[in-house]
Formats: C-alpha cells, sequence, structure tokens
C-alpha cells in the first residue's frame, strides 16, 4: 500500500513529530510510506514556545523513508500546489494526525484534492478533538475538517465521546496512545543522577525525586503541585523536577517557589530536552506526576511506563484509562493537594 503521512515530523520538534516518525518507521516495514511535513508549521506570532526546531542529535526517521518539507500552514497557494504533488505519488491512503483546527484549512484543501484525483482514502488519527484552549470558529473548523475524513483513531473515550459530535457515523477505533520507544534504554538510578549533575547541576544523589515532565501550559494543573509542596515535604523529602518548556509565563511559577521558599526542594529546567537526554529525568525519578485539571490523554504517562516508573494523576480526560489506581500508579481527584501528598 502507498501510505501518505501528512503533518509534522522531524526536523520539527514535539511529541506529534515524534509520534509521525514512529508510526512511518512500523508502516515502512510492510509498506511504501513517504511523509510530507512542515516548512512553516506556526507563525513565529502565534508560536508560544522559543524555537520550533527540535534539537535532538539524531531523527528518528528510518533514512529511507522520505521526508518533504513543503507545507505552509498558511498559505493556500502552497496547499495546492502541496496536493498536486501528493496527488502525484497516486497514495492509497492519506494519514493525518489531528490536535488543533488550526490546520483545519490546508488540511481539507489537500485532503479534498488528492481524494478527487486519486480516490485515496482518509485516516485521521485525533489526539484531540476539542482543543485544550478553545476558541470561537474552532467548531466550524473541526466539522470542515472531519468532512474529508474516512477513518478515525482515537486514544482515550474522552476524545470519543468528542469525536461522536462530528463524524456522523463514521468508523473510529478507539487504541490507548503507543508506549513511546524513541529515547534510548533504561539507564541506572545512579547513572541517571549523575547526568543530572553534570549536565543540568541538579544533585539528587540522596533524594527521593518526583517528575513533572513536558511542555508548561495552564492546564497541566502544575500549580497545584507547587501549592502541595510544603505539606509533601513536612512527610517526605523529597525534590520536585519541573522540566519542560514554559508556554506561559514562566516567572509566575518561578515567583511562587521562591515566596514558598522552595528553591532548595524544586528545580526548574525550563527549556526543550532533546530526545538524547529525556531518560536520564526518568531514570532517576521515583515517580512521575500529572495534576492536569484538563486532559485527553497524555503521552508522558507512556514515556514513564517505558521506564516502569508509576505515575499520580488527575481524574481527568482519559487518565485514568491508562494509569491502573493502586497498580501502575494512583488516580486522585484534580486541585486536592491533600490527595496527592497521600498517593505520594
Amino acid at each position: 500500500m502507498k501510505i501518505i503521512i501528512i503533518g509534522t515530523a522531524y526536523p520539527l520538534r514535539g511529541a506529534m513529530a515524534q509520534l509521525n516518525g514512529i508510526l512511518a518507521n512500523y508502516l515502512s516495514e510492510d509498506n511504501d510510506v513517504e511523509i510530507f511535513s512542515f516548512k512553516r508549521q506556526y507563525p513565529k506570532l502565534l508560536f508560544p514556545g522559543k524555537s520550533q526546531e527540535d534539537t535532538s542529535g539524531n531523527d528518528i526517521i528510518k533514512k529511507e523513508i522520505p521526508n518533504t518539507q513543503i507545507l505552509d500552514s498558511i498559505n493556500p497557494f502552497n496547499w495546492r500546489s502541496t496536493a498536486r504533488r501528493i496527488a502525484n505519488k497516486n497514495p492509497d491512503l492519506l494519514i493525518l494526525r489531528f490536535w488543533i483546527p488550526f490546520f483545519a484549512p490546508a488540511f481539507y484543501t489537500i485532503c479534498r484534492y488528492v481524494k478527487k484525483k486519486t480516490g485515496a482514502k482518509v485516516l485521521f488519527i485525533c489526539d484531540n478533538v476539542i482543543p485544550h484552549e478553545h476558541r470561537p470558529g474552532d467548531n466550524f473548523l473541526i466539522k470542515l475538517i472531519f468532512k474529508a475524513g474516512d477513518y478515525f483513531i482515537i486514544h482515550s473515550k474522552s476524545v470519543e465521546e468528542d469525536l461522536k459530535k462530528f463524524v456522523n457515523g463514521k468508523p473510529y477505533k478507539l487504541t490507548p496512545h503507543p508506549i513511546y520507544n524513541i529515547f534510548g534504554e533504561a539507564a541506572g538510578k545512579e547513572e541517571s543522577k549523575r547526568f543530572l549533575k553534570n549536565d543540568f547541576n541538579i544533585d539528587v544523589e540522596n533524594e527521593k525525586v518526583i517528575l513533572f515532565f513536558g511542555y508548561v501550559r495552564k492546564y497541566k494543573g502544575l500549580n497545584y503541585l507547587i501549592e502541595a509542596m510544603p505539606d509533601i515535604l513536612k512527610k517526605i523529602k523529597v525534590r520536585l523536577l519541573i522540566v519542560g518548556e514554559f508556554y506561559e509565563d514562566e516567572s509566575v511559577t518561578k515567583d511562587r517557589i521562591r515566596d514558598l521558599k522552595l528553591e532548595k526542594n524544586i528545580s526548574v529546567v525550563s527549556d526543550y530536552v532533546p530526545n538524547e537526554k529525556v531518560k536520564y529525568f526518568f531514570c532517576a525519578s521515583d515517580c512521575v506526576v500529572l495534576p492536569y485539571i484538563d486532559a485527553t490523554q497524555s503521552g508522558i504517562t507512556q514515556i514513564a511506563y517505558y521506564y516502569d516508573k508509576p505515575v499520580i494523576a488527575t481524574d481527568v480526560g482519559g487518565l485514568s484509562e491508562v494509569v491502573l489506581n493502586n497498580k501502575t500508579g494512583f488516580i486522585i481527584e484534580p486541585k486536592i493537594p491533600e490527595q496527592l501528598l497521600t498517593a505520594l
């Protein structure tokens, strides 16, 4: 089968780019696979982070898989030329990952053209249907893009309920978010702690470690974890590692840490972590905490599982579907620091 994956991929960074790379690798074992990625994913004005490029030292995509950076998310003329180029490949299947409506106009234009010219089917893998930060016009754009879809994959029951509102009986499959296996085999805890000390000046040699990992955004509830830390420290000697680029005002978090006199108990790495360094944060940790106040699912759990780390997560979205309470971690109610302390 000729399969075209349309969407973000290396050298762009982030979970969606990584997942597209992993998907391409597996599908290429039995199919002819190509990737058509972005040359401009977000205009700089709309991008909240420091950079859109992956700083990792390796490309996870197999070298034999063509990966063309061609798509411009905001240029309609580019959408048509990209669609023609994809149609010339005569694909049997287009696969697109959907997580925000911003890309709907570009994706719809391409899918509609390619389907008309080639008869290709379209599969959407929906990490979200309704975005975490909902904006006017989102529902219109979601309805528009899903008109082009023939099949859908979702990763949680909460996203399934959202999908049903838009697809009018089209076939879909619910399958859990896959485990991440791209960050390397586990390192020993002592080795990992030495790495953090040498590379990040974080000394946790004699401490228990809890990890908050990933982009820092309001819906992830980091502030509730920080507010719980004074009571946690009365019971447990522990270090909290906050690791990930801030998509909100970083100074608010650091000021609160300072106000609570937690500078020695909380370490912040406010940057994107290259693939080859991710494992050391997980392997140095004793558990991973997801204090989210809203969610669909989270790939952070799937990284934690790869490194055999228990997860404390709030009962929002699909988190409780993959964190098995009292077995692979604990499920707690959001915004309740006392439950977080008990779980720890």
